[in-house]
């Protein structure tokens, strides 16, 4: 209701109040006007609920999209790195190792460190791990101030697969923009989005969405 709509509203109502002007047609009067009143906001309501709909409508093929892309980008992201280590004839460790190596990086981290954050993706660290201890890219310790939590940290064999890595990383920085027409707007665009989709995420986790 608007406001010119209530200022005649309550002139009319003055008028015919001051004239004493059909009492019973007054009473019906307002009662009509509060129906029509209620069934304008019922309606905003109901073009509300619509609006919603439509909007998740839209939403749903975009956001299904991004996950499957989100998905299939980190499968791509190992494919990649494992072509990196076949051009060098090497098949000593597989992607997945060679990324948990480059992620630990100069770190001095606990096994149970590296999902937390966010070196490995994988539901094999363990296996990982002592694979990779023994194979020498790994070396490892008793923390001096937990007896029971053993230290890991990169060999020189794991270095030089740091290394590798890192340079794989360089060269893409140094033409992605080029071959690749991502521009580093895209990324700082790219990089918010999918910081606020792991923030919605986790909400859903710790409120129980």
């Amino acid at each position: 209701m608007n406001f010119k709509f209530t200022l005649e509203f309550k002139l009319i109502f003055i008028r015919l109040a001051y004239l004493l002007f059909h009492k019973t047609r007054t009473s019906n009067k307002r009662a009509s006007i509060e129906q029509g009143y209620g069934d304008m906001k019922n309606a905003n309501v109901a073009r509300s609920v619509d609006t919603s709909t439509e909007a998740a409508q839209a939403v749903r093929p975009l956001y299904l999209e991004s996950l499957a892309l989100v998905e299939r980008l980190h499968r791509r992201l190992l494919d990649v790195i494992k072509d990196e280590f076949d051009r060098r004839g090497r098949a000593d460790v597989n992607s997945v190792q060679a990324l948990l190596l480059y992620n630990i990086g100069d770190n001095d981290v606990t096994a149970s460190e590296l999902r937390t954050r966010g070196y490995y993706l994988g539901s094999n660290v363990s296996y990982n791990v002592k694979k990779l201890v023994e194979l020498g890219y790994l070396s490892h310790q008793r923390s001096r101030v937990d007896r029971r939590s053993v230290r890991i940290r990169l060999a020189p064999k794991g270095e030089e697969v740091h290394a590798i890595v890192a340079a794989l990383y360089d060269k893409h920085i140094r033409t992605v923009e080029q071959i690749g027409g991502i521009t580093a707007k895209d990324f700082d665009t790219l990089n918010q989005a999918l910081m606020r989709l792991d923030r919605f995420w986790t909400d859903q986790i710790r409120y129980r969405l």
